[in-house]
């Protein structure tokens, strides 16, 4: 049987496009569809007299061109968020969660190095609003199925009384600077984030952490 046969057999259209409008060595442009190229419907008669080596280029440019049309469609997006949550409000997870156990660390290596009586009780205070504020953060992840990043490998804090003369100095420094940016990322949060819990958390925890800003930009020296 004939491939023009096999189609009317079928019920699926066969098109084809007038050799005379394109010439026998002119290719069919790639991604249009052969309808789009003023192609007709044949005949029983007309296919018989196409022949098969003109109609199963056609047919393949048809299928070709039918697929990539699904796979267009089908195709994520590059970089695009799980479905169902913005990936900006699992970026705020992320970096939240990593932000305190940063702080908390370095609060509690630095503890032993402080001088300054007013300055340890502030890296006392890092420690545990840090620590409740990212249990929290955690726990609210978890009823959401939203990914939290693993804890960071212990390190290690230098033996007592090795802090250099300028150590209170550089650790206020480098909290003061961590502050600003956690500010800046929760206020962001608080305002703009999608996830009505998430926004609420970052704006009841925002005080706190304005709080340990003005501390500790008292305590610079």
């Amino acid at each position: 049987m004939s491939i023009a046969g096999v189609s009317l057999l079928c019920g699926a259209p066969v098109w084809a496009v007038s050799l005379s409008t394109i010439g026998p060595a002119q290719p069919i442009p790639a991604g249009v569809m052969p309808a789009e190229l003023n192609a007709t419907e044949l005949t029983a008669a007309e296919m018989s007299a196409a022949g098969s080596s003109t109609l199963v280029p056609l047919m393949a440019a048809d299928m070709q061109a039918r697929g990539d049309v699904i796979s267009k469609i089908d195709a994520p997006a590059s970089g695009a968020a799980p479905v169902g949550k913005p990936l900006d409000d699992m970026q705020f997870v992320k970096q939240a969660t990593e932000s305190g156990r940063m702080e908390i660390r370095a609060a509690q290596e630095a503890l032993p190095q402080l001088k300054d009586p007013a300055l340890k009780q502030v890296a006392e205070m890092l420690v545990g609003d840090h620590g409740g504020a990212n249990e929290r953060l955690g726990k609210l992840a978890e009823t959401k199925d939203w990914p939290v990043p693993g804890p960071a490998a212990p390190m290690s804090a230098p033996p007592s009384g090795t802090a250099s003369s300028d150590f209170d100095a550089k650790f206020t420094a480098e909290m003061i600077a961590g502050h600003e940016r956690s500010v800046a990322l929760y206020r962001a949060q608080a305002t703009g984030g999608e996830d009505k819990d998430l926004r609420k958390y970052a704006k009841d925890t925002l005080p706190t952490i304005e709080k340990h800003l003005a501390e500790l930009r008292r305590l610079q020296k």
